[in-house]
């Protein structure tokens, strides 16, 4: 209990922000087609060379400039949508990368959000359970604290915090500063006024300079929910794949949700995915739905292999420090 007090004193523990901070991000190869010789012309004029430029959408054709293309969609336009859609499907339902390791404890990074922590002094993702860690032994007595990765002075007023995510987001071109800072903006936290337009702008600008997951959720949240944007469902589905894609299990969980209605299969599948990377309300999810009917929407085998994989990464993100982390947040509850 007093380490529980100690830490919520420091600040980290706070009720103040309840939206979660997307600290998190993966990046993602986009699937090529290989080259042939086919394609090592241009598809309209038939010209060789090794400049020509691959169409973005199917990768299945060369051009010399968008003058050709521009001259060659109407013959393309059928293919190049139908191989678009088979490149974004295999994208969408590979397994995603695995969360990235806490550079202190290194072991898997918790995938839920408030286990985790993003440090304005550094740019660094840490578990909790290093923060607790670094308590229990007293290296955190001074006001603010200090990092457990880079052993710097943390901000600890309200004006130091949004100041430090600030500089960061000038000096360093951080994209997920500017996601953080935009989460702060959802809830008028840290002294700031409630902006949703504000936050929508942090983070399409943190997506354009490389966040993956973290900003495209909380593009795709903006967009559902109409924060700062006019509701859209079908962009928010689109910022929500690319999260998706790069990893992020609550975006896959709730495409899952978007696509249950429609089409089952494809929404369970997005719920095995996330539970095999240790999501709890997707695994209830996948239980759901093959107890409903047996063998219908999946089969026993891809069942207890997701049951198995969601153990393994359950397993693998657990530790002493962080268990002791969460007692201490059930006790400032």
């Amino acid at each position: 209990e007093t380490l529980a007090k100690a830490m919520s004193d420091y600040g980290y523990i706070s009720s103040t922000c309840s939206v979660p901070q997307r600290t998190h991000s993966h990046s993602h190869s986009q699937t090529m087609m290989s080259t042939s010789d086919d394609i090592s012309k241009c598809a309209n004029c038939g010209k060789f060379g090794d400049d020509l430029k691959r169409c973005n959408a199917c990768k299945l054709v060369k051009y010399c400039n968008a003058t050709c293309q521009k001259a060659h969609r109407p013959k393309h336009k059928k293919a190049c949508r139908k191989r678009a859609s088979e490149l974004h499907h295999e994208a969408l339902f590979k397994q995603p990368p695995p969360n990235e390791d806490c550079p202190v404890c290194f072991l898997p990074l918790p995938i839920f959000l408030p286990a985790r922590k993003y440090q304005a002094c550094c740019g660094k993702v840490l578990c909790m359970g290093c923060f607790t860690a670094m308590f229990a032994a007293g290296g955190c007595r001074n006001e603010g604290g200090a990092c457990p990765f880079c052993r710097k002075q943390a901000p600890y007023s309200d004006e130091a915090i949004v100041e430090k995510l600030c500089g960061r987001m000038e000096m360093k071109n951080d994209a997920e500063a500017f996601v953080v800072l935009g989460s702060y903006y959802v809830e008028g936290a840290y002294g700031l006024r409630k902006d949703e337009e504000k936050a929508f702008e942090l983070y399409t600008r943190a997506a354009a300079i490389g966040s993956i997951t973290n900003a495209h959720y909380a593009l795709g949240t903006s967009y559902f929910n109409g924060q700062g944007v006019e509701k859209d469902k079908k962009k928010a589905k689109h910022h929500f794949e690319i999260a998706a894609i790069g990893g992020d299990v609550e975006a896959r969980y709730g495409l899952g949700n978007m696509e249950i209605h429609a089409q089952i299969r494809r929404g369970v599948k997005h719920w095995m995915i996330s539970a095999r990377a240790g999501h709890d309300k997707s695994l209830e999810a996948v239980k759901t739905a093959y107890n409903s009917l047996p063998g219908e929407f999946l089969t026993k085998e891809e069942f207890e292999v997701t049951l198995r994989a969601h153990k393994d990464s359950v397993d693998g993100m657990k530790s002493e420090q962080r268990d002791l982390m969460a007692e201490v947040r059930r006790l400032n509850s």
